[in-house]
């Protein structure tokens, strides 16, 4: 380990070994803290509902079904943007759930197989309402799916996975609810079109909706009045109603450091990249910004609700370390994609890993941060869960029953 020559790198290196701690003593699962996991999100946390959706409805299948994705842990496609595991399963591992199943497959399948929680999460997913951002000029062209969808489809299955009201409110209360990670494709959309003034827009409007969702009416939101954002909104709050106890919110990744942005906004200007990693600063600052937001809004709702647990999801201070130390997680490339092609960060959006001609990646995955480009590895992933895992742990006071 290198030498700590101030108060502030001896602070950071005691993380980093109290992480390797982590790492090093594998995490036993808890079983019975809770008995089911339900999430929510866009692909970061899809375990193969985009997948399903394509299958039932499109002929174009998207780049999870193909390889070299999945290569490492489950050694052929699973329908995951990654090479293995993400956040979300490591998280179920570690819980002793199984992987979540995406709720798509209940159309062919029996519901049965879903009492220990189900995945809403859609790879492409906005925070937003699709129709609001293309009247703000924002084209998502993976899908229409919105929080709110995913929401909506959690209310309209729930009762056939509990026999009664009662049965439902016991189902949530012993369950985990996982928000997110979304939102990050209401900004990259924007982002890659260069629309960097939608995308400072939506920051207040996406936080909210996670927080405490917009409603279809106008909303009052710190003074100001917003359009219809949502066409049926599922409000937080009316999972507090359900039942739900426990809320698992990731906030944003450091998008300054993911290929697929350095790409688009690549350039000569030395002073918009940190000298240290090597991420653009603004976005970074950009992450930073919806991520205070975002924890400002959580307090409120912890306010309002103090016998609910409202865990936030630090991914973006825990990624940081992988920038600022990957030799002491074992990365050797920080900013390039390990599935990818061409220029300086491996990465052409043109090319998704997965489709022709990208059906092969680098030699070793855990060797990278990015898998493709805006995706982390499994070995990326592994790192983010141990220590949300504990996180999670250490502030709901779980005690299995």
């Amino acid at each position: 380990m290198a030498t700590c020559s101030s108060c502030w790198v001896l602070k950071q290196c005691l993380i980093v070994g109290f992480l390797f701690v982590i790492m090093i003593s594998s995490i036993q699962p808890v079983n019975g803290c809770f008995t089911s996991i339900f999430s929510f999100g866009d692909s970061l946390t899809d375990t193969g509902n985009l997948l399903e959706i394509s299958l039932l409805e499109s002929n174009k299948l998207p780049p999870s079904a193909f390889p070299p994705n999945g290569r490492t842990f489950f050694h052929h496609p699973s329908g995951r943007r990654c090479d293995g595991r993400l956040v979300i399963d490591f998280l179920a591992e570690a819980l002793g759930i199984p992987f979540l199943r995406p709720s798509y497959t209940t159309k062919v399948g029996r519901l049965q197989k879903f009492q220990k929680g189900m995945n809403f999460a859609v790879a492409g997913a906005t925070a937003l309402n699709s129709s609001f951002l293309q009247e703000n000029g924002i084209h998502n062209r993976s899908t229409n799916i919105s929080l709110g969808d995913e929401l909506n489809s959690f209310k309209h299955l729930l009762p056939s996975l509990c026999s009664s009201s009662a049965d439902c409110k016991k189902l949530l209360r012993n369950s985990l609810i996982v928000m997110g990670v979304i939102g990050g494709n209401d900004y990259n959309h924007a982002f890659r079109e260069k629309n960097n003034e939608a995308a400072r827009k939506f920051v207040p409007l996406v936080v909210h909706t996670i927080a405490s969702a917009i409603h279809v009416r106008n909303t009052n939101f710190n003074g100001k009045i917003f359009p219809r954002i949502l066409t049926e909104a599922f409000p937080m709050q009316e999972l507090i109603e359900l039942g739900a106890v426990t809320f698992l919110v990731p906030g944003n990744f450091p998008i300054g450091c993911s290929p697929d942005l350095l790409t688009n906004y690549q350039g000569s200007n030395k002073d918009k990249y940190d000298p240290l990693t090597g991420c653009l600063t603004w976005l970074n600052q950009f992450s930073q910004h919806h991520n205070e937001l975002l924890r400002t809004e959580l307090e409120k709702l912890r306010n309002r609700h103090p016998d609910i647990n409202i865990v936030y999801a630090d991914y973006y201070n825990i990624a940081m370390r992988f920038y600022h130390s990957p030799k002491q997680f074992g990365f050797k490339e920080t900013l390039k994609a390990c599935c990818g092609i061409g220029g300086l960060y491996n990465y052409n959006s043109s090319r998704s890993c997965g489709y022709p001609p990208l059906k092969s990646s680098c030699n070793d995955p855990s060797s990278y941060i990015s898998w493709d480009g805006i995706h982390y590895t499994e070995a990326a992933n592994k790192w983010l869960a141990n220590v949300v895992f504990e996180d999670l742990m250490k502030s709901t006071t779980c005690v299995p029953y």
